[in-house]
């Protein structure tokens, strides 16, 4: 039975003492934790932390894989009264160096090897470098901490898709609640097991972790190589629960899983960019027996929508509605509510809202307005506030005064049997401002005719690309998975 839908945060660390004391926690390579032992591992790493010299409020940077380290650092972090700087492991020195100084990290926290490829002048002298094997993880445990829940708890980077990362500020309320949240919509049980994929430096593969502990559920984290990994996990676990992103799912579908594993899966969620139709349905075919949520959200605001699952054959091309806790509104230039069916920028608010952008009080400004972030989204909702996602705004195309949606047309390309994934961009144009070109990626031999005639029998003549490139190798994607449509716009390669 799922727990009572609770709208007063807790310090986030207090998420171990949510579970039954001997019910299973965490499974690793190393072994298991039922929450007692999640609990004193959590209490003896922050003990650990609070012998560093450190100051309340200082940041301790992670830059690990998928380890029990990294999955318990965010809980002791704020449990010794310090704010966590996870780091994405697949970024490079130089990106690690920005964040490190943006952040200003007291501590860092890594493996030898990305230690070692640290160079003069990435560590600030006030960042002390600390081998992740000399972290202590057993012995005298610090007791939960009384922090208040607006305190900061954590400073998550955005993937950067649109220029410098920026340190996103969370509270304990914000993850708490968060927590809370997922695991009421998704009805976690304490009988579940969530297999944790999702980078731990992004919110959404964060909340894999809290959203089942806070439940009672049990994680396995998990670093892949290939889909079929995730599937011979799946069945090695017994796994109930599954998040992705859209480049995962395209993958997991594409695999033949064993029947026993496919049904295993009682639940499947979605972030990260949306879901084509043809997704949709190839989920639907592999998995039948698992309830598919397709989520929207942001890190500045969690979690905003999902879909009900049992609408998902019904409304495939809608987000849902708000989550518990979350606020969202389609507002128009103007500033006023968009009504429905009109077309706006979609604003996101609520507690799960986060407060602002670390040291950067100008984007803070500008992008957070009366407790709403403004997303940078174009949507809609139809008369039955359900929300629709038509487009980033800088991914809108103007194209002599017609507005084109890249959304719409990426999806009327999905629909063509040959196309595994579509990216519609802005192409520069003296006489018409812009002009709409597509990146496809194929899995059999055409033409770039075959696909304008696709999507003329099926679109406006303004809104049908005038020029494509047909590829067979994935889209530019960052290390949260997000489909990198600048570094198109900025590709002048060649053009049929």
């Amino acid at each position: 039975m799922t727990k009572a839908l609770n709208p007063d945060p807790r310090p986030i660390d207090h998420l171990p003492l949510c579970g039954a004391a001997d019910d299973l926690a965490f499974t690793d390579k190393h072994g298991t934790l039922d929450f007692a032992g999640l609990e004193a591992a959590i209490g003896a790493i922050a003990n650990w932390l609070a012998s560093q010299e450190l100051e309340s409020g200082d940041r301790v940077a992670s830059w690990l894989n998928k380890t029990r380290l990294a999955c318990l650092l965010p809980l002791a972090a704020a449990r010794a009264g310090l704010v966590h700087v996870p780091v994405n492991p697949l970024l490079k020195r130089a990106q690690v160096s920005h964040i490190l100084a943006d952040s200003g990290a007291k501590l860092l926290i890594a493996g030898k090897a990305r230690l070692k490829s640290l160079e003069p002048g990435d560590l600030a002298d006030t960042c002390v470098p600390v081998d992740e094997d000399d972290v202590i993880s057993s012995g005298p445990a610090m007791e939960p901490s009384g922090a208040d829940p607006d305190d900061l708890a954590a400073i998550l980077y955005t993937s950067g898709s649109t220029g410098r990362p920026k340190g996103v500020m969370l509270s304990h309320a914000n993850m708490w609640l968060g927590a809370v949240s997922v695991a009421h919509y998704l009805d976690i049980q304490a009988s579940d097991r969530t297999l944790c994929v999702l980078p731990l430096s992004f919110d959404y593969g964060q909340n894999q972790l809290f959203s089942s502990w806070y439940a009672g559920a049990s994680v396995i984290p998990f670093d892949y190589l290939m889909p079929r990994d995730v599937a011979k996990a799946v069945g090695r676990h017994d796994v109930t629960i599954l998040a992705g992103v859209p480049p995962l799912w395209v993958q997991l579908t594409e695999i033949d899983w064993p029947p026993e594993n496919a049904e295993n899966l009682r639940v499947l969620t979605n972030s990260g960019g949306k879901m084509p139709v043809p997704l949709v349905e190839a989920l639907r075919q592999t998995f039948p027996q698992a309830a598919l949520h397709s989520m929207y959200g942001l890190t500045e605001a969690f979690r905003s929508t999902t879909l009900d699952p049992d609408l998902i054959d019904s409304k495939p091309e809608s987000i849902g509605k708000a989550i518990p806790f979350a606020e969202i509104m389609v507002v128009v230039p103007d500033g006023t509510e968009a009504a429905p069916g009109e077309a706006g920028e979609l604003w996101l608010g609520g507690p799960m809202a986060v407060p602002g952008y670390w040291s950067d009080p100008d984007a803070t400004r500008e992008n957070f307005s009366g407790g709403f972030w403004r997303s940078g989204d174009i949507g809609a909702k139809d008369a039955e506030g359900f929300v629709y996602l038509l487009d980033r705004k800088k991914d809108m195309i103007n194209r002599g005064g017609y507005k084109v949606y890249s959304v719409e047309v990426e999806n009327v390309l999905m629909e063509h049997p040959g196309v595994v994934e579509a990216a519609v961009v802005a192409a520069p144009c003296p006489v018409l401002g812009e002009r709409v070109r597509a990146v496809v990626v194929i899995d059999a031999d055409m033409e770039p005719a075959e696909l304008a005639g696709h999507c003329a029998g099926r679109l406006a003549d303004y809104k049908v690309p005038e020029a494509f490139r047909l590829t067979r190798d994935p889209l530019p994607r960052n290390a949260n998975g997000k489909l990198m449509k600048r570094n198109l716009r900025l590709d002048e390669g060649d053009w049929a």
